[in-house]
């Protein structure tokens, strides 16, 4: 099975306020408002470059962080992005 393209909501959709350890992410379009971790944010600023595959975003995030972008990273990713899906605030194609 093909690894799914994810795709960041439009930039208009999500605010953001972090508060301390945990940042919430309100969502205009769903009017919900979920509490996520680090590296929750991150990833859904890195998908603001455009929609990829959890592979490629392993390698935009390493360039900012201290990021191996192969192996455990994009399993990880895979995951988190999945669940940002099912909360709605990635597409995943």
């Amino acid at each position: 099975m093909t690894e799914p393209i994810y795709a960041a909501a439009p930039a208009d959709a999500l605010r953001f306020e972090p508060l301390g350890e945990l940042t919430a992410v309100f969502d205009r379009r769903s009017m919900q408002t979920h509490l996520v971790v680090t590296p929750m944010p991150e990833i859904l600023a890195a998908l603001g470059d455009g929609a990829c595959r959890a592979d490629a975003l392993a390698d935009r995030l390493a360039r900012s962080f201290d990021l191996e972008a192969e192996g455990d990273a994009v399993a990880i990713l895979s995951d988190r992005l999945a669940e940002l899906a099912r909360m709605g605030l990635v597409e995943a194609g």
